[in-house]
């Protein structure tokens, strides 16, 4: 009768003993998860595999010009406000971004924009002979230019229906943001001019960087951004300007800055993978050099993005692509 007590005890020990650590285990479990969750979006710093300490900026973050103005310092050679339109053909802007004790100066002088470059190629003997002369660094540059146009741009009457651009390569850092809660702050992140535009600018320059050069990159930034808008050199934009919603002169400015951005990305990929014009871009390189380049969007930008794989149609499609274009 003893015996039986005291196994029937002992069996009732074990099992409340047995329950209180199973139930505690759940919690503990749980944490450990939530920890693990926690410190894989947090602690960026540690999957971050470029070294810039800038961090990247989204137009979509800022509602006008004054308001970018407290994070970026504009100066303006003269103060063009009060001069005739007429003297505002040669202007410059000077664009300083201090960021975590890093600094990005990017001067940017009036010139000739992307267009007008693209309609030179129609113009007559006389007006390219001109323009051969006024500008030189163009012409030396006029091969390495051309193709870049073409990776910027989908030929699908040259590489097919499948053909993708730098933009596409945008669109896939986006679609593989897993942090909704963290990325969309408002309904504008999710627009052209939130992430899409941030990635486009910084994944382009950085790509251009590090195959051709950073002086390239410069050059077609610079076509880009006064194609948007020639005042940015200038400052003497018009109410319409300051208040639109889609084209205005914040949203160059920080392409600007982004551009920057991806060129110090570029030349560290540039010789990380001892890349040059000679370089042969398979899919495994350039899935390594996306998703370092994504490393630095999720610590930059405080999200999680999945990462690219050498299996994916865009990835074969865009080296496939890369590899015409540098073998030409």
């Amino acid at each position: 009768m003893r015996k039986t007590n005291y196994k029937y005890l002992t069996n009732i020990i074990f099992i409340i003993v047995f329950s209180y650590i199973s139930y505690n285990l759940v919690d503990i479990i749980n944490a450990s998860f939530s920890i693990f969750n926690i410190s894989s979006i947090t602690n960026t710093k540690k999957i971050n595999t470029i070294e810039v300490k800038s961090k990247a900026l989204l137009s979509s973050r800022f509602n006008n010009l004054d308001n970018l103005k407290n994070v970026v310092t504009i100066t303006y050679d003269k103060d063009y406000t009060k001069l005739d339109s007429i003297k505002c053909t040669k202007s410059e802007v000077t664009i300083l971004y201090k960021n975590n004790k890093e600094k990005l100066n990017r001067t940017m002088a009036s010139g000739i924009s992307q267009n007008e470059l693209l309609k030179l190629q129609k113009s007559n003997f006389l007006s390219k002979f001109y323009f051969a002369i006024k500008n030189p660094s163009l012409i030396r540059q006029r091969s390495e230019l051309e193709k870049v146009y073409i990776l910027a741009r989908r030929k699908i009457e040259v590489f097919g229906p499948s053909d993708v651009s730098f933009y596409d390569l945008a669109l896939a850092s986006f679609n593989h943001i897993n942090t909704p809660k963290l990325a969309f702050k408002n309904q504008r992140d999710s627009s052209e001019k939130g992430y899409i535009n941030t990635f486009n600018h910084v994944t382009a320059q950085a790509i251009i960087s590090s195959f051709y050069s950073e002086k390239l990159a410069d050059i077609i930034g610079d076509l880009h951004e006064r194609n948007n808008m020639l005042e940015i050199t200038s400052g003497r934009f018009s109410k319409r300007q300051l208040n639109d919603s889609i084209n205005n002169p914040e949203d160059n400015y920080i392409d600007i800055i982004n551009n920057e951005i991806g060129q110090k990305i570029g030349l560290q990929l540039k010789i990380k993978y001892k890349l040059s014009e000679n370089s042969q871009c398979t899919p495994l390189l350039l899935t390594a050099i996306l998703n370092d380049i994504q490393s630095y969007y999720m610590w930059s930008l405080e999200i999680g993005l999945d990462n690219f794989r050498p299996t994916d149609d865009i990835v074969k499609h865009f080296s496939n692509k890369m590899n015409s274009i540098l073998n030409k």
